[in-house]
C-alpha cells in the first residue's frame, strides 16, 4: 500500500498549526534570558554551601536589638539611636482592624506585622495570611545631623488608636522631643482592603541630615496558599505601573531585577491575592527584585518568591512628607476596580496585547454575568457553547478549505504519478492547478489562526480567574486548581503525582477532533514528506500531560468546546457541504480566466529559475 505523504505546499500549513500549538502549550515558558539567569544563579552557589529546603522568614540584615523594660535598657537603646530615645522602649502590638482585613502593628519599627483577611482560607482551610511570622519587612533609613544612619525597624514608635468618623485611624511616633517625630499613620475604612498609610516628620529639621534623601526598604516573602506550590509560584509575580500607564513585571520562573523611574505602585502578587503599595505623587526611581525560592513540586515548601523594593524618599527644607497606599486584598477584578484612581486592576494577569483586552473586557463581564445565573461549572458550559458558536464560521471555512483539498485530490494524484522523478515540475503543475481551481492550501491554516486570541486569552482566564477560586463542579473541588481522581505514589517527570479526568477527556476529545479534520489532509499527502499521523498523536498527548496541573475550568472547557466542534463539523459535513456540488464549482472555476497575485508570480519566477539552473 502506497504511504500517504504531505506536499510542498501543505508542509508550510503543517508547519503553521504546528507552530500555533507550540505557541499554545509554550507561550509560558520562561524566555531564554530567564533560563539564563536561572543558570547564572545556579552557578553561583558554591559546592560546599549549605541550601535550607525550606526557606526562613525575612530577617534584616542589621538584627533590632531588643531592650528589657529597665533604665539600663533605656541608656543601651540611647547610645544606638540619638535623639529618638525621647520615645521610651515599650514592646507591643495595636490590633487595626475592619470587617474585611485584621492587622497587627507592632511598636518596634511602627510596621505591620501581620495581616489576615477575615473571608478567605486556603485549600486545606487556614487563613490566608500575607503578612506573618516575620515574613515582611518595611523599613526607612535615615540620616541624622549626628552622623548616625538610622533603621525605623530599630526605632520604638508610641501608638495611639483613635475614630474619625466610620474610620479606624493609627498614628505611630518615634519622637524625639513632645513635638517633634515622626509618624507612620493608618487609616482603614469599613469594607476596604485599602488601607490610607502617609509616612511625614514633624520639627525633625535639626535633627536629619537633609543632604540625604531617606531610603524606604520593602520586602516580603510569598506565602504559600495553593495545593500545588509550582502551580501557585507560576501566577506569583512582581507588577508595577510605571511612566504614566505601563505595566511591567519581573520574571515569574527566575531571579530578576529592574530600575524603573516614576513608579506609581508595586504590587507583590500571590497567584489569588496581592499585597500593594501605591503612591499619590509616582517614586522617582525605584529598584526592585525577585528572587525565586521554587524548583520542584514538594508539599514542605511555605514560601514561594523573595520580593524586594527601595526607593529614595527626598527631604526638603528638614521635613517630608509621602502619602501612600496599602493594598491587602484579593486579586479580584470586582475589588480592584474600585480604585480607579490608582488603576490596581492593571495588576491582574489578564495577558499581553489584544489577548489581555479580550480577557479583560469580554470573557470576565460575560462569564460575571452567566455566574450570576448559573453554578460555576454550568456557566463555563454555556460560554463554551455560545464561543462555539460565534466561531462556527471560522470552522465551516476551515472545514470547506479541507473539503475542497479532498475534491482536488485525484488530480493530484494524477500529477504526482505524471512527475514522480521531477519534484520542482510537480510542484509548479500542483501550484498552476491550485491557481486555476481557486484552492489555497493555506486557506485552512487561517481559521485556526483566527481564533488563536480566543484560545491564549481563554488560557488566561481560567486560571487567575478569582471568581472560579474553590468553586466546585462535579468530581473538581476548585476550578481554577487542578482536579484530582486519583493520587500517585510516584511522580511522573512533567505530569505529576497524581491523575486529573478533565485532561483526560479533553484530550481524547482532541483526538477524535484531529482525526476528522487532519485524516482529511493526509488524502493529499504526497511521497518524501512527513507523515500527518505525527501532529495527530501529537496534541492530545501534549493537552494530557502539560493540562495535568493547570486549572480543570480550562480543561472543561476545552473538552466541551472540542466535543461541539465535533457536532458542529458532523453536521457541516453531512447536512451543509455537498462534496458533487463543490466539485462542478471548482470545474466553473478552472474554466474562468484567473491573474496570479504577487506572490503566486514571485514563486512561479523561482521556481522556473531554479528548473533552469538544474537543466544547466
Amino acid at each position: 500500500m502506497e504511504e500517504k505523504k504531505l506536499d510542498p505546499n501543505s508542509i508550510i500549513g503543517f508547519l503553521l498549526i504546528f507552530g500555533i500549538l507550540l505557541f499554545w502549550f509554550y507561550t509560558n515558558q520562561p524566555t531564554p534570558e530567564e533560563l539564563e539567569a536561572q543558570q547564572q544563579a545556579t552557578e553561583q552557589v558554591q559546592p560546599d554551601e549549605v541550601v535550607a529546603e525550606t526557606p526562613q522568614p525575612i530577617t534584616p540584615v542589621q538584627q533590632p536589638v531588643t531592650y528589657p523594660n529597665d533604665s539600663l535598657a533605656q541608656q543601651a537603646y540611647a547610645s544606638q539611636v540619638g535623639a529618638f530615645a525621647f520615645t521610651k522602649v515599650a514592646e507591643g502590638e495595636t490590633l487595626l482592624e475592619n470587617d474585611l482585613l485584621h492587622l497587627k502593628v507592632s511598636n518596634r519599627g511602627g510596621q505591620i506585622v501581620e495581616a489576615r483577611m477575615k473571608d478567605y482560607v486556603t485549600y486545606d482551610s487556614v487563613p490566608v495570611y500575607l503578612v506573618k511570622d516575620g515574613n515582611a519587612l518595611f523599613n526607612l533609613q535615615l540620616a541624622t545631623s549626628d552622623n548616625r544612619l538610622l533603621q525605623t525597624r530599630d526605632l520604638y514608635f508610641e501608638p495611639e488608636l483613635t475614630v474619625e468618623g466610620e474610620n479606624k485611624v493609627l498614628s505611630m511616633k518615634a519622637k524625639t522631643g513632645p513635638d517633634q517625630y515622626l509618624e507612620y499613620r493608618y487609616t482603614i475604612k469599613p469594607g476596604e482592603y485599602l488601607l490610607d498609610f502617609q509616612i511625614r516628620s514633624v520639627g525633625l529639621s535639626g535633627v536629619l541630615n537633609a543632604a540625604q534623601p531617606a531610603l524606604i526598604d520593602w520586602q516580603l516573602r510569598g506565602i504559600r496558599h495553593n495545593k500545588s506550590v509550582m502551580y501557585g509560584n507560576r501566577y506569583t509575580r512582581l507588577t508595577y505601573r510605571h511612566e504614566g500607564d505601563k505595566i511591567s513585571k519581573l520574571s515569574e520562573s527566575g531571579d530578576d531585577e529592574e530600575t524603573e523611574t516614576d513608579v506609581r505602585w508595586m504590587s507583590f502578587r500571590q497567584h489569588f491575592f496581592s499585597t500593594i503599595l501605591a503612591a499619590d505623587e509616582p517614586f522617582a526611581s525605584v529598584d526592585m527584585t525577585s528572587k525565586n525560592l521554587v524548583e520542584e513540586e514538594s508539599k514542605d515548601i511555605q514560601f514561594t518568591k523573595d520580593f524586594g523594593v527601595q526607593m529614595p524618599l527626598d527631604i526638603s527644607g528638614g521635613d517630608f512628607t509621602k502619602n501612600l497606599h496599602w493594598y491587602y486584598g484579593p486579586t479580584d477584578i470586582d475589588v480592584l476596580e474600585k480604585y480607579e484612581e490608582l488603576a490596581l486592576a492593571d495588576s491582574i494577569p489578564y495577558g499581553w496585547g489584544i489577548f489581555g483586552w479580550i480577557n479583560r473586557y469580554l470573557f470576565t463581564p460575560f462569564f460575571s454575568f452567566l455566574s450570576s445565573f448559573f453554578p460555576y461549572g454550568i456557566a463555563i458550559i454555556v460560554m463554551t457553547i455560545v464561543v462555539r458558536i460565534l466561531l462556527s464560521p471560522v470552522t465551516y471555512k476551515s472545514y470547506l478549505s479541507q473539503a475542497k483539498m479532498k475534491v482536488l485530490k485525484p488530480e493530484i494524484t494524477e500529477i504526482n504519478e505524471k512527475h514522480k522523478d521531477n519534484a520542482m515540475k510537480r510542484q509548479q503543475d500542483t501550484m498552476k492547478l491550485y491557481n486555476k481551481a481557486g484552492v489555497s492550501p493555506l486557506s485552512g491554516c487561517v481559521p485556526a489562526l483566527l481564533q488563536l486570541p480566543v484560545f491564549y486569552a481563554l488560557f488566561m482566564f481560567f486560571p487567575t480567574s478569582f471568581s472560579l477560586r474553590q468553586k466546585s463542579f462535579l468530581w473538581a473541588d476548585d476550578l481554577s486548581s487542578y482536579d484530582t481522581v486519583a493520587q500517585l505514589p510516584f511522580a511522573i517527570p512533567f505530569y505529576g503525582d497524581h491523575i486529573s479526568l478533565f485532561p483526560i477527556l479533553a484530550s481524547i476529545a482532541i483526538f477524535f477532533y484531529m482525526m476528522m479534520t487532519t485524516g482529511q489532509t493526509m488524502q493529499t499527502q504526497q511521497p518524501g514528506m512527513p507523515n500527518m499521523k505525527f501532529i495527530m498523536y501529537l496534541s492530545p498527548l501534549m493537552m494530557l500531560f502539560f493540562f495535568n496541573n493547570y486549572a480543570s475550568g480550562l480543561s472543561l472547557y476545552y473538552f466541551v468546546s472540542n466535543l461541539i466542534t465535533i457536532g458542529i463539523m458532523l453536521v457541516i459535513k453531512n447536512v451543509i457541504l455537498d462534496e458533487d456540488k463543490i466539485h462542478a464549482q471548482i470545474q466553473e472555476q478552472k474554466k474562468k480566466p484567473r491573474k496570479e497575485n504577487r506572490f503566486q508570480k514571485k514563486m512561479r519566477e523561482v521556481m522556473e529559475q531554479a528548473e533552469s539552473n538544474k537543466k544547466k
